[in-house]
């Protein structure tokens, strides 16, 4: 998802009509577009099974998830943004023919080494701000291990969930996500469980 930015100042309509005739994916930050960049065999396995996980579970509910094929849009005050997110779970969604969402309930990140810090920083405080959403979750792909940021009435707080063993609840729409669901069939590695918080404690200091 990091590339580099593309220098020349680009309108909301320039980039939405761009994207849609353009083979790659690219994000939209107040004017400026950064081209994606291509996720691992272990980043999709993951970014998949918790859409399969979760989308079973909303089955005949009114909430739907959406992947990485979804624009996320996000206006903030003077800052307009286009996000690509993983996975946003939406229940008030926006027309059939709209190329973006407005206002995801739930979005889930999986991290890979070109965009942790880019997730853990940037995109976590600009989805924070989101009015609509319950919960980010940031996922490790190589290991069992996920950050929850979730809504409380003192603000987001921070919840970790480690080992194939837990589960990620979401009561705002009935829905549970275990950690065995989203890891089945990925290969683990040595653990970084410690450089996934230090990384987040870093971005939430600056």
């Amino acid at each position: 998802m990091s590339a580099a930015g593309q220098p020349e100042f680009t309108t909301v309509d320039e980039y939405l009509a761009a994207e849609e005739l353009s083979d790659t994916k690219s994000e939209y930050i107040d004017g400026w577009v950064r081209a994606m960049s291509g996720a691992t065999v272990r980043h999709n396995v993951v970014k998949m099974n918790c859409g399969l996980a979760i989308g079973s579970s909303l089955k005949g509910k009114p909430c739907r998830p959406f992947d990485s094929d979804m624009k996320l849009r996000i206006t903030q005050q003077h800052s307009k943004r286009f996000y690509y997110p993983d996975l946003q779970v939406i229940c008030k969604s926006n027309a059939p023919t709209d190329l973006f969402q407005d206002q995801p309930i739930l979005i889930i990140e999986v991290l890979s080494p070109s965009t942790r810090a880019y997730d853990l920083d940037e995109k976590l405080n600009v989805y924070l701000k989101i009015a609509s959403l319950e919960c980010y979750v940031i996922l490790e792909q190589h290991i069992p291990f996920a950050i929850a940021m979730r809504r409380t009435s003192d603000g987001f707080l921070r919840e970790t969930y480690e080992g194939i063993d837990t589960k990620i609840d979401f009561p705002f729409i009935d829905c549970t996500l275990p950690m065995s669901d989203a890891y089945d069939g990925v290969e683990f590695t040595a653990s970084g469980v410690q450089e996934t918080e230090e990384d987040y404690d870093a971005a939430r200091n600056e």
